[in-house]
């Protein structure tokens, strides 16, 4: 499948895993909290184990986020989650960390397309990400989990955006690194790009339907603006 450029006029991106390299930090942080059991298991590696664990848990993760979309229970959630976010007092700020090379994307693809983000999380989270590396500037629209009926898989925050930026859901191209990323930017008609610097991989991206598959958010200069 491949992608038709001439159709682009917008771009959306997903955010954990596309822009922002939660993945690794995760995979990091439980990776450390296993370290003790290689004492166990001397010859297991962490690191590998943690991000196994983790990308076990994402497609029942999302499948319950879902579940909860659908009842109508998903902005309660996002709502809990943005309360315990601003209340919680924590002596450690929250780590953020970009995947390579967005830092230069955003602003050279900005020049040339209108932008939005497509985000299932909660407003606080996806907001704090953006406000420290200061990319909000780059981006026409924000969706977050909070922002319409119903968040990814369904089309509903693409279309949202779409309309913001003045274009057609089928001008946009959707990237993400997720299933739920493809089939949201499907449902919407819009154009997807998978990438695999999250913790979806190829086999079940292309299944999914994704027009390209790219090693890194990064690799869409060369595809856009070359």
């Amino acid at each position: 499948m491949a992608l038709d450029l001439q159709r682009i006029r917008a771009i959306c991106f997903d955010v954990d895993g596309t822009l922002s390299d939660t993945d690794d930090l995760w995979t990091e942080q439980l990776a450390a909290r296993l370290r003790p059991l290689t004492r166990i298991a001397p010859r297991r590696d962490p690191q590998i184990i943690a991000r196994r664990m983790i990308m076990a848990a994402e497609t029942p993760g999302n499948l319950v986020y879902t579940l909860l979309d659908r009842i109508g229970l998903d902005d309660r959630l996002a709502h809990l989650v943005d309360w315990m976010a601003k209340r919680r007092p924590s002596p450690k700020p929250r780590v953020y960390r970009l995947i390579p090379g967005v830092d230069i994307l955003l602003p050279a693809l900005a020049r040339r397309y209108p932008l939005a983000v497509i985000s299932a999380n909660a407003e606080a989270i996806t907001s704090g990400f953006l406000d420290h590396f200061d990319l909000r500037q780059y981006f026409h629209s924000v969706a977050t989990a909070q922002t319409c009926a119903h968040t990814k898989p369904f089309p509903d925050p693409i279309l949202w955006a779409a309309a913001r930026m003045g274009v057609e859901p089928s001008a946009c191209l959707m990237v993400g690194d997720a299933t739920v990323d493809v089939r949201a930017g499907r449902s919407a008609g819009a154009q997807t790009v998978g990438v695999l610097c999250g913790f979806g991989e190829e086999a079940e991206l292309r299944r999914a339907g994704a027009g390209l598959i790219l090693p890194q958010t990064s690799d869409l200069a060369e595809l856009l603006l070359s």
